[in-house]
């Protein structure tokens, strides 16, 4: 809900376009969308002169379908082959969802971008400095168990290693994901074209970890080397990676903590008048349990991250630097900064 306020803020701060695109980037099973379209619903007076569409980038048939459920209901039509996207239907809200497999396909035109737990399921290459210079941590068979798999360093400079590691590194281990890179490359292109801003919420550091690359399995870790395909597998985005890849094409805000995210963008309050409208004791504790799992720092308040890309003029006036006194200030940022509520 609190997300769905986020792009709300942001598009009133822009002056309030006439068309809004939220693009959801591998939106899982839907409900973090469902749950901004209802925020949208019941902000309907505030968006009611703006053209509202959605467009999920998507390239698992299986999750397309359970989206599909919860979004529209299963009332979804595949669209013809020379249409961009691969399915439209409409929200259970009424606003027009498209689905497409590559965020090329999504049309241009002002939009609000969300990656929630999206890029730590890319790819990665893995490198560590040795006496010789960088090597890439590869893949292997094990020789002695033939079954098994194992990590071996490259005997010599691999292309990615070539290409991937920074001049300026100081750590002796790097996982890189350019995959990732080259999203964000588009997303900056897309949004200083056509405006915008994107939100990205993922586990992640600001280039200071080395070796993150895990494996889950039921919510237990798992070796990620033992039966591949089974396990879900992730490595910490690296938001100082992303900032460079966006190329100085958009201003970049963050990251900063979950906790601290929410708490700017007032979820204390969101929770009081929560517990006050649920009429009995077992809501009330499994609300005040999703917010210590939101907020702990032991929990996700410390180790989930908000990291977001904003035209250049939504933090600096165009005619700043000519006439400081001309304008007024610009609104803070939600969620970056500590919102006043009047």
């Amino acid at each position: 809900q609190l997300i769905g306020i986020w792009y709300i803020s942001e598009w009133m701060a822009m002056g309030k376009p006439n068309t809004f695109q939220l693009v959801e980037l591998g939106p899982g099973r839907g409900s973090l969308t469902e749950d901004i379209l209802r925020v949208f619903k019941q902000l309907a007076s505030v968006l009611s002169k703006c053209d509202v569409s959605v467009h999920l980038v998507e390239v698992s048939p299986k999750l397309s379908e359970i989206q599909a459920v919860m979004l529209t209901g299963g009332k979804v039509q595949p669209n013809p082959e020379d249409e961009s996207a691969y399915m439209k239907g409409i929200s259970k809200t009424g606003i027009p969802i498209f689905w497409y497999r590559d965020i090329q396909d999504v049309p241009p035109g002002y939009s609000f971008y969300l990656a929630h737990e999206f890029f730590d399921a890319l790819p990665i290459h893995k490198f560590q400095r040795t006496e010789k210079g960088w090597r890439e941590v590869l893949v292997d068979i094990n020789p002695e168990v033939p079954d098994q798999l194992r990590f071996v360093l490259s005997p010599s400079r691999t292309p990615a290693t070539q290409n991937f590691i920074q001049p300026e590194e100081t750590r002796d281990h790097v996982e890189v994901c350019p995959e990732a890179g080259v999203i964000v490359q588009r997303l900056a292109s897309r949004i200083e074209k056509d405006g915008g801003a994107a939100l990205v919420a993922d586990y992640g550091h600001d280039g200071t970890r080395t070796d993150t690359f895990r494996g889950f399995r039921n919510h237990k870790p798992h070796d990620v080397l033992s039966a591949p395909g089974t396990a879900d597998l992730t490595a910490d985005v690296d938001f100082s990676y992303l900032r460079k890849m966006a190329q100085g094409k958009t201003a970049t805000l963050g990251p900063i903590k979950q906790r601290e995210f929410l708490k700017n963008m007032g979820i204390d309050l969101r929770l009081q008048v929560l517990l006050q409208n649920s009429g009995d004791t077992a809501t009330r504790e499994q609300l005040l349990h999703s917010y210590d799992m939101l907020m702990n720092p032991e929990k996700m308040g410390d180790c989930f991250n908000f990291f977001a890309l904003l035209p250049h003029h939504r933090l600096v006036h165009p005619d700043k630097r000519d006439k400081p006194e001309s304008k007024s200030p610009l609104p803070p940022v939600a969620g970056f900064n500590e919102l006043l509520l009047k």
